[in-house]
C-alpha cells in the first residue's frame, strides 16, 4: 500500500497526540484512585467508549489474572521502599 509521506506525518503525528493524551487520562484515573502508579483497571476504563476494546481488553486482564494469581494484587511495603532502596 502506498502512500504520500505527508499522510504519513499526519497518522504519526495523530498517534503520537493520542498516546499523549491516553498516558494524562491514565495518570488522572490513577491519582483520582490515591494510587502513584496506573494499573489495568485504569487501562479498561480509558477504553469505555469503545466497548469491544473493553471487552477485549477486561477478558485479557481476567486471562492474565488466571495465569499469575500476583497480577493484581497489592504489594507489601517494605522498608527499603520506605527509604528508597530498590530490591
Amino acid at each position: 500500500m502506498e502512500a504520500s509521506e505527508a499522510v504519513v506525518s499526519c497518522i504519526a503525528d495523530l498517534a503520537f497526540k493520542f498516546s499523549e493524551q491516553l498516558a494524562k487520562d491514565l495518570e488522572l484515573f490513577a491519582r483520582h484512585a490515591n494510587r502513584k502508579s496506573v494499573n489495568m483497571e485504569d487501562v479498561i476504563l480509558s477504553a469505555h467508549r469503545n466497548e469491544d476494546l473493553a471487552a477485549s481488553l477486561r477478558s485479557f486482564s481476567q486471562e492474565m489474572k488466571a495465569k499469575d494469581p500476583q497480577i493484581g494484587k497489592k504489594r507489601k511495603k517494605s522498608k527499603a521502599d520506605d527509604i528508597g532502596i530498590p530490591e
